[in-house]
């Protein structure tokens, strides 16, 4: 056995506040193309943009509705 710390696991915690920086800059409703502009605009990183961008076409009532696609995108889901 190795006297070494266990290998720190990144978590998701900054593409999470990326993704609650872009939900609340938009203004609801909003669209698809509204959302990955918006995350363009705030410079967040591209695994972000390319999130939003594989959203449905659709306009979303809110940052909820939002919310509950990206977490059933296979993430964990998002609280802001």
């Amino acid at each position: 056995m190795s006297d070494k710390p266990a290998k720190h696991v990144p978590n998701e915690e900054p593409i999470d506040d990326e993704i609650a920086q872009v939900l609340q800059a938009v203004a609801y409703p909003a669209n698809k193309d509204a959302l990955v502009d918006a995350a363009r605009a705030a410079g967040v990183s591209n695994d972000v943009v390319f999130l939003f961008d594989g959203l449905p076409e659709q306009d979303y009532r809110d940052a909820d509705s939002v919310e509950q696609l990206l977490g059933s995108n296979g993430g964990p889901g998002l609280s802001i």
